[in-house]
Order: C-alpha cells, then structure tokens, then sequence
C-alpha cells in the first residue's frame, strides 16, 4: 500500500459511521456482530481498514459514505418511539422524516415513548458521538406538568440528589413554574430519569416535554414539526460536546 492509499483509508466502524449507519460506537457493535462485509470477506474485529473503492455491505446491502451531512431537530410527538424500528409496530420517529430527507438519519440521544420535545437526528457518526455521549455536558431542559402540586421539598431533593432503587439522581436545576409545572434541567440524563424521581415522591407525571438541547430549542414547531439546524447550532453543540476521542 503506497502513502495516498494510507491516506485515504480509514477505520471500517468510521467508515460506517460517516456512511449514515450508526454512531460510531453502535457500529463497532453491529460489525462484531459479524454483520458487515469487506470485499466479499466477513468483518468481526477491530481494527480492519477500508479503503476507495472497497465494497463494504452490511447485511447483503453496500454502503457508501454519503455526500451530505444532515443535521435535523424534531419535535418529536408522544407516543413516538425514538429509534429506527419497533418490532411491537409502534410508531417511529425516525419516519417522520422520510418524506424530506432521502439519508438514512438516526437519532441523537433517546426520549421515552410517552415524553415529547426536542430530538436530534443525524447521519455524521463523529456529531453523534460528540454531542450524545453522557460525558458531553449538554443541558438538556424539560418542562413538565404533573397530578400533584410540587413542593418545595421535592425541587430541593432533586437538586440536592435522590437515590431511587439504588440509583442516584440530581437535575442540575428545577424551577416551579406553577403549582403543577416545573422546568426542570439535566446534564447526564438518565434512562426516564424525571419520571422516575417524581414517581418516588407520588408525583405522575401527565405531560413531560423536552424543549431544549443546549443552544437548540423548539421555539415554534409543533409536535410532529422539524428543521434542520443552522450552522451556528451545530458549531455550539460541537463545542459544547467536544471530549478526547475514545
């Protein structure tokens, strides 16, 4: 292999990655997976190369690099469910982008099936990986209306930190907008995090929206509504995730 050819060749999970299949995490596990092909050859461990002009297929079907970055903030509508496919058949919020954007996008972070609000999608493995890995530090701001009113003893412990089934939970801030709506702010999100603190203190929780992630907000879309990002929102939520590569 001569130095141009060194050049140009790259990673096979970066590869997949910048060709819209997956962050480049998820992708090193689709191609331990044994799911991937090289030329004919089946790719199961790190480290392999690809080079222009190499035929890498994932499941029978060739992939190439896409041309175009896409960068994409959905309202998403409760009841959606943020990923790719559902085996149950619920509804995807990924194909309510179909009919505009011909890339393969996936979604950046997740929110549960019955919270609505901001979601980011993308098919630039690298923005994914920057701006969606926990140790990014990207607020993430919710608004959330509730059964019960919130007293001053649940926004303290959420602030303060509350450990729930072993688990410990701390919002970054929370503000009573009302006697049943609360702003609340996280950074390390976890899985259905507010729901579960509130469920702890015999709060339900009727209406959760996500509004913002870091420099984005929903502004004016609706439920079902979408924009792509401008450059500046991209550049800051690059900034504001940017960490050592893994």
């Amino acid at each position: 292999m001569n130095d141009a050819d060194k050049t140009e060749s790259m990673r096979l999970q970066v590869f997949l990655a910048h060709s819209g299949v997956a962050s480049r995490r998820t992708a090193e596990a689709i191609i331990l997976s044994g799911r991937v092909t090289v030329n004919g050859s089946t790719v199961s461990s790190m480290g392999s190369k690809v080079s222009p002009g190499d035929d890498v297929r994932l499941d029978g079907k060739r992939i190439e690099p896409e041309r175009e970055k896409r960068y994409v903030l959905l309202n998403k509508p409760a009841g959606y469910v943020s990923s790719l496919a559902d085996e149950k058949g619920r509804p995807v919020a990924a194909d309510l982008l179909k009919n505009d954007y011909a890339e393969r996008l996936y979604n950046v972070g997740r929110l549960d099936m019955f919270s609505s609000g901001a979601l980011l999608f993308t098919n630039d493995g690298q923005f994914a990986l920057r701006v969606g890995h926990p140790s990014a530090g990207i607020e993430k701001e919710y608004i959330i209306e509730a059964s019960l009113p919130f007293n001053d003893e649940v926004i303290r412990s959420f602030e303060r930190g509350v450990r729930v089934e072993g688990v410990f939970y701390r919002c970054e801030r929370a503000e009573r907008l009302s006697s049943r709506r609360l702003r609340v702010v996280l950074v390390e999100g976890k899985n259905r995090e507010i729901r579960r603190v509130l469920d702890h203190f015999g709060i339900r929780v009727k209406r959760l929206t996500r509004v913002r992630i870091g420099p984005v907000s929903l502004e004016s879309l609706q439920p079902g509504e979408f924009r792509p990002l401008t450059p500046v929102e991209i550049n800051e939520l690059l900034a504001a995730g940017e960490m050592k590569e893994q």
